[in-house]
């Protein structure tokens, strides 16, 4: 498969080396160019024509969310991950009605953004075969861009009230991050993974189990005691 190109737009300097080195790891990705915000990163666009632009939300001069709606107004023929640290439904969904491939919150390892553009190379392939794709292939990345969002997100919305001391959008967050965990993931390495205390994680898997919202299964290691791990089924 041809290399696929990739434009790096993030203000933060350090963030932004740290990707490009995150995307170039992965087979067939080549960052082809970066800009420090949305003005820049528009007159790049134009000017590389790149198949996929990764970029941040919360930027200087012009936001990722303008800088998205931009984009489509003007019909560039481009696909973007967006990588943030918003959290907010509101944010979200706002991102996700611009069409983006998939939304990635930070703070983030390499292997979820490997599996996104793993995902997306893929797609490419399908998208670029005479054959065009199958109903298995289209669910699949379907599931990817939408599913991993828009499907907790729905099931948020139908809870009518939290218990004092949760929220929703660390709920969501959780949500997302089980996504991405196939094989389910304990309270230890949920709250590593979001950045909260693991008491503050037990509480919310707790809730979210109780609400079948997610599923919880006991599992015994070779020594210590049977730990939980929590997964959506």
């Amino acid at each position: 498969m041809d290399i696929i190109n990739v434009l790096l737009i993030e203000d933060d300097p350090m963030v932004r080396e740290v990707n490009r080195q995150f995307i170039e790891r992965v087979e067939n990705f080549q960052v082809i160019g970066m800009a420090a915000n949305g003005i820049e990163g528009l007159e790049k666009i134009r000017e590389l024509k790149p198949a996929l632009v990764f970029m941040d939300i919360f930027m200087p001069s012009l936001d990722g969310i303008e800088t998205l709606r931009q984009i489509r107004q003007q019909n560039i023929k481009v696909d973007v991950i967006s990588v943030t640290a918003a959290n907010d439904v509101p944010t979200i969904q706002s991102i996700l009605h611009l069409g983006v491939f998939d939304y990635i919150m930070k703070p983030f390892t390499f292997e979820r953004m490997e599996q996104t553009l793993k995902n997306y190379r893929q797609f490419k392939r399908a998208a670029n075969s005479s054959e065009g794709l199958t109903q298995q292939q289209l669910d699949s990345f379907m599931r990817n861009e939408s599913a991993t969002v828009a499907e907790p997100t729905s099931k948020l919305d139908n809870l009518e009230s939290l218990p004092k001391g949760l929220n929703k959008a660390t709920l969501f967050k959780v949500l997302q991050y089980l996504k991405t965990e196939l094989e389910g993931a304990s309270a230890d390495k949920v709250a590593s993974a979001i950045g909260v205390a693991r008491v503050t994680a037990r509480r919310y898997l707790d809730f979210m189990e109780k609400q079948q919202l997610i599923q919880v299964e006991i599992r015994y290691g070779s020594v210590g005691r049977p730990t939980n791990h929590y997964y959506i089924d």
